[in-house]
């Protein structure tokens, strides 16, 4: 499967926990691949730089240079969308009226904490609106390949990142499984690629839990 393919996995997994009337915020990376998958949905997407009604990526011919995402991403709009400064957007990422934020992350540990904003030793362009995100929203969930490109686990028994917040995440889709985290115990929720339980705890080496019903067919 090419990277493009597992991205597309996940964001499209994704989309199908985002519910009708929700106001959703799209993170950088994989989150903005979401859009594609709405399937006519009737859910208002926020982007922190001024923006609720964001629509699906643009064609070649709809680009225009004004209509940007907060990762600076060529966007388009749907109707009725509504523009305000980034003072009014972080009011409504601060003010708990964010039903679920959707964000990339680089690691998340067995408590649900993620780290999505600092790689040790390369250089940090800002923490964006991570940690807003992360404790503003009634929901998050996190979006990543299971593991780096060494091939180290992104699910880890404790962070060497820096931190995004503690709160615990509701859900992690990747292009192997969805996970939940529980009272320190993670739970695969579900199957999705080609690795079974056994060869997730194995290559994770962390306790998992099984509540896995079924081979998701993506």
């Amino acid at each position: 499967m090419s990277k493009l393919d597992v991205r597309a996995v996940i964001a499209k997994r994704i989309a199908q926990e985002l519910e009708e009337g929700q106001v959703v915020n799209l993170g950088i990376g994989i989150p903005t691949l979401v859009t594609s998958f709405m399937e006519g949905k009737e859910v208002y997407l926020q982007s922190e730089n001024g923006l609720l009604g964001m629509g699906p990526p643009p064609t070649e011919d709809q680009v225009d240079a004004d209509l940007i995402s907060a990762g600076k991403e060529s966007i388009t709009i749907s109707s009725g969308a509504s523009f305000f400064d980034s003072a009014d957007s972080f009011a409504m990422i601060r003010g708990g009226h964010i039903d679920v934020a959707v964000l990339g992350i680089l690691q998340v540990n067995t408590m649900g904490e993620i780290a999505n904003w600092a790689v040790p030793g390369q250089p940090i362009l800002g923490v964006g609106g991570a940690m807003d995100l992360v404790v503003g929203a009634k929901k998050v969930i996190g979006a990543a390949t299971l593991f780096t490109k060494d091939g180290e686990p992104k699910v880890v028994k404790d962070l060497s990142y820096p931190t995004s917040g503690i709160r615990q995440i509701e859900l992690l889709v990747t292009e192997y499984a969805v996970f939940a985290f529980e009272n320190g115990e993670v739970i695969v929720k579900e199957i999705i690629g080609d690795l079974s339980f056994e060869e997730l705890q194995e290559r994770l080496s962390i306790p998992l839990r099984n509540e896995a019903i079924s081979l998701i067919n993506m």
